[in-house]
């Protein structure tokens, strides 16, 4: 199934005001569907278009790379094999996993510059990083990341298309919706965060309106992403880093504790492994903000981090992986709105997301408390002009907060104002706005 995706506008906007001078590479992972997004966009907006599949293509494909001395020898080729007619500047050649094929992409910078056609280049989870040492890289290269479908998109796909119109229009009047609308997208969003937004797995669930189907699918999406961090790392550290996500968030410690997952080594011992893990956009990284500026990126500690998971739906699953699906409570009790306040991780995994699909880099910040027996811990921080807005998480009704307090208390001329997100409907308590979680996307 084809599904609405918003990054389409960007893309649209891209072919209007780059009109060639740049190629454009869409990152994400695995199955996030970058290549059905990029073909739908090539079929709509082009004369003709021509994808070159560099995970499966053979060795007459990649032999054109290896010498394009003669453009229109090339371009000949390449509508021969294809059997494809391009139209100077109304077609587009897509190089969907690009990163197989470092010569591809290190010609885009000559293939622009011919001006003729279109660029458009896919890349995922192995990472482009390692492909790329002996390469020149193209500065003719615009960049898009795709994340796994938000809310909206969920919406849109389940065929509950007037619903992200109509949370937009309520978030800006920022009332309450009332008891009845308030429990309905309450329960549209506990789906959401069972589901995912993995494309495929929203078809499964489309397809069969069956949860355990669902689950199926997402394992196989979690066997294949383990398939490629071994490819990446043979000594499979980044395969044991990725699944210890849900047990680390789970301990509620203020940082990813990397020594009780690889044994005898540190966060700095292994940024080169957690570099390459974050490449693969299967996770979210949040770094620990020590002095909360504005500019959170000239405070932060490299070596001090939260690690989320991309989409919520694969943490689901991850975090049952060993039980069979009909002994995972967590779609129990997501779905009877019964969760255990032991399991509310699961919403701080999907504030994350949430916050990163709209385009937030994100931080938080701990300190000691009055006492010093234990530390004050910020989930989220954001940036609105020139100030902070802190951001707390609950995953059940409480409206407390002393955190959030604390820190207004510790920085209160940086704060723009103060969030606590959570599943009761919009509300102040004081100066803290208490918002449903569904308008994280808003933000």
């Amino acid at each position: 199934m084809i599904f609405k995706r918003k990054k389409y506008n960007e893309l649209k906007s891209w072919k209007k005001h780059s009109a060639g001078r740049t190629a454009m590479l869409v990152e994400g992972a695995r199955r996030v569907g970058k290549s059905t997004l990029v073909e739908q966009f090539a079929k709509n907006e082009y004369k003709s278009y021509i994808l070159i599949d560099f995970s499966r293509e053979d060795e007459e494909v990649a032999a054109l790379f290896r010498n394009m001395r003669d453009l229109d020898y090339f371009f000949l080729r390449l509508q021969t094999i294809f059997g494809t007619v391009l139209h100077n500047r109304d077609s587009v050649i897509i190089f969907d996993e690009v990163q197989f094929m470092p010569q591809a992409r290190q010609a885009i910078k000559h293939l622009v510059a011919d001006g003729r056609y279109d660029y458009i280049e896919t890349g995922s989870l192995i990472s482009i990083r390692k492909n790329v040492q002996n390469i020149l890289i193209p500065s003719e290269e615009a960049h898009m990341t795709l994340h796994p479908m938000d809310f909206d998109e969920f919406n849109w796909a389940i065929g509950k298309e007037q619903v992200p119109t109509l949370l937009d229009q309520a978030f800006r009047m920022q009332r309450p919706l009332g008891d009845a609308a308030h429990r309905k997208l309450m329960q549209d969003l506990r789906l959401y965060m069972l589901v995912g937004g993995m494309p495929q797995a929203v078809d499964t669930y489309t397809a069969t309106n069956n949860l355990q189907e669902v689950d199926k699918t997402k394992r196989q999406i979690l066997t294949l992403y383990d398939n490629d961090f071994f490819k990446i790392d043979p000594s499979g550290r980044i395969s044991m880093l990725f699944n210890a996500i849900p047990a680390q968030l789970s301990n509620n410690a203020s940082r990813y504790q990397v020594g009780s997952v690889v044994e005898n080594q540190t966060a700095s011992r292994l940024s080169d492994l957690i570099a390459e893990l974050d490449s693969s956009k299967t996770v979210v990284m949040s770094y620990h903000a020590n002095d909360p500026h504005v500019d959170f990126e000239l405070t932060k500690d490299p070596f001090r981090y939260k690690m989320y998971m991309a989409d919520t739906g694969l943490f689901v699953t991850l975090a049952f992986r060993s039980q069979a699906f009909t002994d995972n409570i967590i779609y129990r009790q997501l779905l009877s709105d019964k969760l255990n306040v032991n399991l509310g991780y699961i919403f701080e995994n999907l504030v994350a997301q949430m916050l990163t699909a709209t385009g937030h880099q994100l931080f938080y910040h701990t300190f000691p408390t009055e006492s010093g027996n234990h530390s004050y811990e910020v989930d989220f921080l954001i940036s609105k002009g020139n100030k902070v807005i802190p951001i707390e998480v609950k995953s059940s009704g409480y409206r407390t907060h002393a955190s959030l307090d604390a820190f207004c208390r510790k920085y209160s001329a940086r704060i723009a104002e103060r969030l606590l997100l959570y599943t009761k409907d919009l509300s102040t308590d004081a100066d803290t706005k208490c918002l449903p979680v569904y308008y994280t996307g808003k933000l």
